[in-house]
C-alpha cells in the first residue's frame, strides 16, 4: 500500500483457505469491517451467500456480532497454534455454531446452468453459525488443523492453511508479505555490497 493511502481502501481478503481464517484476517492491517456494506461484501466473497442476496436484516447488530465471533475464533486458533487452551473463546464459537445455517438450494438459470441460491433471507444467527461451524470443522479435523500456520510476515497476524505442494508456504500472501520480505532483502543485500 501506498503512503498516505487512506486504510478504507484495504480490500478485502480471501486467500487464508477457509471462512473462519478470512474472517479473523479482517482485523489486519486495520479494521476491514467497518460497515455493513463491507459486511455484506465479505459474507458474498466468502461464499456465505451469493453475491447481490438482499439481506434486509443487516445493520450494525451483524456488524457487532461478526466482530463477536472474529475475536473468538482469533484466540481459539491462535491458541490452538501456540498449544494453549482458550476455553471461553472455545465455548462461545461453539454457541455460535449451535444455530442453523442458512440452508441453499439449486435453480436452474436461463443458460441451463445451475446456480446456488440460498431458502430465503438468512439471519445474522445463521450466516453467524456457518463461520463458527467451519471454525469447529477445522480445529476438530486432524488433516486440516496440521495445515494451519501463522504468516511469517513481519508483525503480520493472519493464520492460513497451508495447502501448497510441499507445505513450505511462508507468508498469508506471497503479493503482500512475501514481496515485502523479498523487497527487504534486496535492501539488506544492498546496503551489505555498498558498506
Amino acid at each position: 500500500m501506498a503512503l498516505g493511502m487512506d486504510p478504507a481502501t484495504y480490500e478485502l481478503r480471501f486467500d487464508s483457505g477457509r471462512s473462519c481464517l478470512d474472517l479473523v484476517a479482517t482485523t489486519h492491517p486495520t479494521e476491514r469491517l467497518d460497515s455493513v456494506d463491507r459486511l455484506r461484501a465479505w459474507l458474498a466473497g466468502a461464499g456465505l451467500v451469493p453475491d447481490r442476496t438482499a439481506l434486509p436484516g443487516a445493520g450494525p447488530g451483524w456488524l457487532i456480532a461478526f466482530r463477536e465471533l472474529r475475536g473468538n475464533i482469533g484466540q481459539l486458533v491462535r491458541g490452538e497454534l501456540e498449544g494453549r487452551s482458550a476455553d471461553g473463546a472455545l465455548a462461545r464459537v461453539n454457541a455460535f455454531a449451535a444455530a442453523a445455517p442458512p440452508s441453499a438450494r439449486a435453480i436452474r438459470r436461463p443458460d441451463g446452468s445451475l446456480a446456488r441460491v440460498l431458502n430465503g433471507d438468512p439471519g445474522c444467527a445463521a450466516l453467524l453459525a456457518a463461520v463458527a461451524r467451519d471454525t469447529v470443522d477445522l480445529l476438530t479435523d486432524p488433516a486440516a488443523r496440521a495445515l494451519l500456520r501463522q504468516c511469517e510476515g513481519d508483525n503480520c497476524p493472519i493464520v492460513y492453511l497451508d495447502t501448497s505442494r510441499g507445505r513450505r508456504r511462508r507468508w498469508c500472501s506471497s503479493e503482500v508479505c512475501g514481496n515485502r520480505e523479498r523487497v527487504a532483502r534486496h535492501r539488506r543485500r544492498a546496503a551489505l555490497a555498498r558498506a
